[in-house]
């Protein structure tokens, strides 16, 4: 079976590629607007050169600021986290030292942390823009993990 997608979020869209071009056909437009001789070679090489130049930066931070959520697991940059770990995000305090997932010293700017409990009695900072979102779907993962819910299922 398909591993279910419950939430994600891709770091930064590959449209922010348009604006070093959309920058140098702006500048073309004004040289042509106020009358002096339009560079046509300088605007495209500067356009190809802010490609060039924010390539790079897209890449790097789809690889290391997106999160995937899904039925086998979470994903969050370059560390996978596997469902059946995740045993709780409500009621989680995050002692002092506690480590990040993705592999950095700590939650990226204009990120949220949510602490998640393991099932070795360990916390770990998750984070995502919508924090709450991620603890949807982590409480999702977390419901088939807690073994009092699962005493409570082979009861009935």
């Amino acid at each position: 079976m398909a591993a279910r997608t419950l939430y994600s979020e891709p770091g930064v869209g590959w449209s922010t590629l348009i604006w070093g071009p959309l920058f140098a056909l702006l500048g073309a437009l004004a040289e042509l607007a106020t009358g002096g001789p339009t560079h046509v070679v300088g605007w495209v090489l500067i356009g190809v050169a802010l490609v060039a130049l924010t390539l790079p930066w897209v890449y790097a931070r789809r690889r290391f600021l997106s999160l995937e959520v899904t039925t086998e697991g979470l994903r969050q940059g370059r560390e996978t986290l596997a469902a059946e770990r995740i045993v709780s995000v409500t009621d989680v305090g995050a002692p002092v030292g506690t480590r990040v997932l993705g592999g950095g010293w700590s939650v990226p700017r204009k990120y949220d942390e949510l602490p998640v409990g393991l099932d070795d009695g360990t916390v770990v900072l998750a984070w995502a823009r919508d924090v709450e979102a991620l603890k949807t779907a982590l409480a999702e993962l977390a419901a088939k993990n807690r073994p009092e819910e699962q005493a409570d299922d082979s009861r009935n």
